[in-house]
């Protein structure tokens, strides 16, 4: 085995590593959404969901959890999680747009002066 095969192995080393680092990086930044339903079988007669997420900082998250209905606001850290509101109504969904009413018949014109458009200046 020469050192072309040892540089090969090296550089293949490398190239993998760095896939590695930067598949946990973005599980870091961007969190593993999704995996929910994969744990809990998919969507039938689930009660507990996170409804949404948000990072404050790399150590911190806030996240609102519904359960049966009724809303949770937690604060998960490194250290330490919170619940900072409980009991939330959640909100209904939201209601359909109501249809666009009908065009009305066009106006038709009113007969006056007519409209003085902008003055020019004589200079």
């Amino acid at each position: 085995m020469g050192l072309d095969t040892y540089l090969r192995f090296l550089i293949a080393l490398l190239f993998v590593l760095g896939l590695i680092g930067a598949l946990a990086w973005a599980v870091r930044r961007f969190g593993l959404r999704g995996m929910g339903a994969m744990v809990t079988g998919g969507g039938r007669g689930r009660r507990l969901a996170v409804v949404e997420m948000a990072t404050l900082d790399p150590r911190r998250r806030l996240v609102l959890v519904r359960r049966d209905g009724v809303e949770h606001l937690l604060l998960l850290g490194a250290s330490a999680d919170l619940v900072i509101e409980t009991g939330v109504t959640a909100p209904a969904p939201h209601a359909p747009a109501p249809h666009a009413p009908a065009p009305h018949a066009p106006v038709p014109p009113v007969a006056g002066p007519p409209v003085a458009g902008p003055r020019e200046s004589a200079a």
